[in-house]
């Protein structure tokens, strides 16, 4: 059997990177995926899908260094299911609705270009690794 998702959003919260027991480093990133359309009713409406991404090694590292919040990104990987439900991570939102989240663990990340980006203009990104496939790992080395 197999698995892949690729998914183009952006970023809602800074990239934040930890580094397994055995050193290797792990950057956890919050993707937004917008899709709007017309309800029954003829109103547009827009929905918003959460993702919690996992990139590992030299990816993890240039993702770290070069995305920020709101950054636009395409990351291809393979869902991860909660180990509790089997499912998506279910929270409750601070408005009391329930929320879902789902954990992807990225094979590619490629930057997309975004616009400006502060005074400088885009940010320049290595072309040799913006693109490369990420390791993998197993469970027992993710710090989180």
């Amino acid at each position: 059997m197999y698995q892949h998702i690729t998914l183009v959003g952006n970023l809602g919260r800074d990239p934040e990177m930890r580094y397994t027991p055995s050193g290797s480093p792990v950057t956890n990133l919050n993707l937004a995926t917008n899709r709007t359309y017309k309800g029954a009713d003829g109103n547009q409406v827009k929905e918003t899908c959460w993702f919690r991404v996992s990139v590992f090694g030299k990816t993890a590292e240039t993702a770290a260094q070069y995305l920020h919040k709101g950054s636009l990104v395409l990351i291809e990987g393979h869902l991860r299911p909660d180990a509790q439900t089997g499912g998506p991570r279910i929270y409750d939102r601070q408005d009391g609705t329930k929320g879902a989240s789902y954990e992807l663990f990225a094979t590619n990340v490629r930057f997309m270009p975004s616009g400006q980006r502060g005074e400088g203009g885009p940010a320049a990104v290595p072309e040799d690794v913006a693109g490369a496939p990420t390791e993998t790992m197993g469970d027992e080395e993710i710090p989180f």
